[in-house]
């Protein structure tokens, strides 16, 4: 079953299979490419933050908001796929959420081709 208080907040950069392959296992996704298109950066974490949603991206700039500029943060997974390693990346994605479930709030994650890098928030 599904844990309701994990939900997401997708970017417009996410390869919407994750999308797809989260809200059908039953996830809360809400994806700012039907939302709220072309949303600042910034904007789309404020917005994570305000209703409790790890951000989910392929926008390596939210490193930066997050480490450099000390935005506050539910939880980011950056992911970085190339495009030869795509066909499975809902799959995989999914995966990494029903290992980890909560593991991934508060956390900056980086989902690559065969591990995941779950750095602590401070």
């Amino acid at each position: 079953m599904v844990e309701e208080e994990i939900r997401f907040l997708a970017d417009e950069s996410c390869d919407f299979a994750v999308v797809r392959s989260l809200r059908s296992a039953g996830y809360d996704v809400i994806a700012v490419s039907e939302s709220c298109p072309s949303a600042a950066d910034v904007e789309v974490l404020r917005a994570a933050v305000e209703d409790k949603r790890i951000l989910i991206t392929e926008d390596s700039d939210f490193g930066e908001w997050i480490f450099a500029h000390k935005e506050k943060m539910n939880g980011v997974i950056f992911i970085r796929f190339p495009v030869s390693a795509r066909s499975k990346l809902g799959e995989i994605f999914l995966k990494l959420t029903e290992e980890h479930g909560f593991n991934l709030v508060k956390n900056f994650t980086v989902l690559e081709p065969g591990r995941a890098r779950i750095r602590k928030y401070p």
